[in-house]
């Protein structure tokens, strides 16, 4: 019988446990060493602040503690630990927090011998909700003050550099001085690759790196977080309680997206075996990736082009240009191939394969020609065909290097490990998809149309390493190509909010999986994703019909074509209230039901509907149902 664990989360690997601290009116969660929801009268004063060690590949350690101790006392606080990152690496740890509103954080690394690393030292997130757009005092290294703003839309560069500490509004009448010690530190605008964060870190990307912090030679890091509250300042009510689902009057302008599945030449075998099963599913489409740098060739497309034969479904071709000769002879054989294999293109995406890999600030970027240069040979090779491109890498990619006005749709991907693998902070990603969402649109410009690329958990390629990280024992790895939630419920919940954030966006089309493999709606069987995804291509084309959740961060939802669904986020139960609506019927993906599909589990049910954890659930209404006879 399935585990509890297995069912949710794909792997036996427990999840991360916080531990709360408090002093006063101040409150910090305790994870893995480091401090997540710093908190003054409720209100999120910082996301985060972590001691973090990476590889030469932006590869995050996990650090193993020892002789962690927790004292508490009436309005005081103090954690000590020591750590150690691989079998070289140690540091020392001291937080301590006080009623007062002061939290200090110590560490002092010493390299046993010569140690290699992209970035050591604190990592400090400031909160985008509330934060976004207002102001801040940024107090530089050389004693100079600027007053500005946090970025609305996205960055793509650091917006500020050189800092020594930083003061924001928390809520009325409370202001928060972040300062920073023992290195140079500046910020990124982390909604790039959908982190819910501006990140604040140690040693500027302009320095060369990977580096060597020399063997012996202690380095100390200080953050040290004041906040001021007037005598009048209110705390921010309690979350807890119901979820509240808003359903709005259906937009009939408004259609829900195209759903596509990535066919990666890889699992062409593998996809054939499950040629019934893609059928059944029946996606928008197929986007085929076709790489010549990495062998790919007129094989591949032949394969291709059986798949599509066999499955009757529009593909997408994502090829990635080599743009080793002439660009013109390059489009001309892909075109010849195309036209040899039979291969029927609804749509061809191409991007520069220099541009898989990210050029970071600060640093050159590789030899390249114009983009202008291969689109407009793409155009010339296939000019009956709709173009686009972008990057099939993330947001970042796309925000660094903006594609001139010569496409008929522009694409990028996301992925949800980039920084981080925790459960919260992967399900943390979806608050930052409404900003990237807008940051896009801004450079696509009004009326061409907004493809998504690939968006998953699994990392499918890294644009910031040689490779992805290795994943053997099924555990929470950043940048690795296989996640373990992708065969759980928790997969299936966030694939849902990540549509319902869709939902309420001008985005033609988005790809969530693949059929098979590390990205696949398959293992055994089908997973909790396929069951999510298959309902979400029901819904494709149908009229929208706006949902609003008052706790975006534990529940989201999406409406469509006379179907609700509705997706628990967190590992807690959730009591959902659908304001103005009475269901016809309601069924629930949870644990306790592992492989069963929405039709499986449907019945009808009375009274406030109470979500398990990640659990997804699919509600039908008769009203819709009077609507639609």
């Amino acid at each position: 019988m399935r585990s509890e664990a297995l069912a949710l989360y794909g792997t036996e690997e427990p999840p991360q446990t916080f531990r709360r601290l408090g002093a006063g009116n101040l409150s910090a969660e305790l994870v893995d060493g480091n401090l997540r929801y710093v908190r003054f009268k409720g209100h999120e004063v910082l996301r985060a602040i972590a001691y973090v060690v990476r590889d030469e590949n932006w590869g995050t350690y996990a650090p193993v503690i020892a002789g962690l101790t927790v004292e508490e006392e009436p309005g005081r606080f103090t954690v000590r630990y020591q750590a150690r990152c691989g079998d070289s690496l140690a540091y020392a740890a001291v937080i301590s927090g006080h009623a007062d509103g002061r939290l200090v954080f110590n560490a002092v690394a010493t390299p046993e011998r010569d140690f290699t690393t992209n970035r050591c030292g604190f990592c400090v997130l400031h909160p985008i909700v509330g934060v976004a757009g207002q102001w801040v005092k940024v107090e530089h290294n050389d004693g100079r003050m600027e007053e500005t703003v946090f970025p609305d839309l996205i960055e793509p560069w650091q917006p500020f550099k050189d800092i020594r500490a930083l003061t924001h509004r928390v809520a009325s009448g409370i202001l928060a001085t972040c300062a920073f010690a023992g290195d140079v530190f500046e910020m990124e605008d982390q909604r790039n690759w959908s982190d819910a964060s501006y990140k604040t870190y140690v040693r500027p990307l302009a320095l060369p790196w990977p580096y060597v912090m020399a063997a012996g030679e202690p380095n100390r890091q200080t953050i040290d977080l004041r906040i001021v509250a007037q005598a009048d300042a209110t705390a921010t009510p309690s979350p807890d309680g119901p979820v509240t689902i808003e359903v709005a009057e259906t937009d009939a302008t408004r259609k829900h997206a195209e759903i596509g599945l990535i066919i990666d030449p890889a699992e062409l075998g593998a996809s054939m075996e499950r040629i019934d099963a893609l059928r059944n599913l029946a996606p928008q489409f197929m986007l085929l990736h076709f790489d010549p740098t990495a062998g790919h060739g007129v094989a591949e497309l032949h394969a291709f082009a059986r798949l599509q034969r066999e499955s009757q479904l529009p593909a997408t071709l994502e090829y990635v240009v080599a743009c080793d000769g002439e660009l013109g002879r390059e489009f001309a054989d892909l075109a010849a191939m195309v036209r040899e294999t039979r291969l029927d293109l609804a749509a061809l995406a191409v991007c520069p394969s220099v541009d898989q890999q990210s050029t970071p600030p600060g640093s050159e970027w590789p030899p390249c020609p114009p983009l202008a240069e291969i689109y407009e040979a793409a155009r010339r090779a296939f000019p009956d065909t709709p173009l686009g491109g972008g990057m099939f890498s993330y947001f970042t990619e796309l925000n660094r290097k903006r594609p001139p006005d010569l496409l008929d749709y522009v694409t990028h991907g996301t992925n949800a490990i980039v920084h981080a693998a925790d459960d919260t902070s992967v399900m943390e990603t979806l608050e930052a998809l409404p900003d990237i969402f807008r940051s896009a649109r801004a450079i696509i410009g009004e009326g061409k149309p907004y493809r998504l690329g690939l968006c998953s958990i699994p990392m499918r390629q890294n644009p910031y390493g040689a490779r992805t990280m290795e994943n053997p024992h099924g555990k929470r790895v950043p940048m690795a190509r296989t996640d373990p939630r992708q065969r759980g419920l928790f997969a299936a919940a966030w694939t849902t909010g990540f549509a319902a954030r869709v939902a309420g966006e001008d985005i033609a089309s988005f790809v969530p999986a693949a059929l098979t493999g590390p990205l696949g709606v398959f293992a055994d069987g089908p997973l909790p994703i396929h069951c999510v995804i298959r309902e979400l291509c029901r819904l494709s084309g149908k009229a929208v019909t706006p949902c609003r959740s008052s706790e975006p961060g534990r529940v989201l939802a999406l409406a469509a074509g006379g179907t609700l669904l509705v997706a628990n986020l967190t590992p807690e139960v959730q009591e959902v209230e659908i304001q103005d609506a009475t269901p016809a019927s309601i069924s629930i993906l949870h644990a306790g039901n592992f492989g069963v599909t929405f039709d499986d589990a449907e019945k009808n049910r009375d009274g406030p509907l109470s979500l398990p954890p990640y659990a997804v659930a699919r509600i039908q209404f008769r009203k819709w149902y009077d609507d639609m006879r």
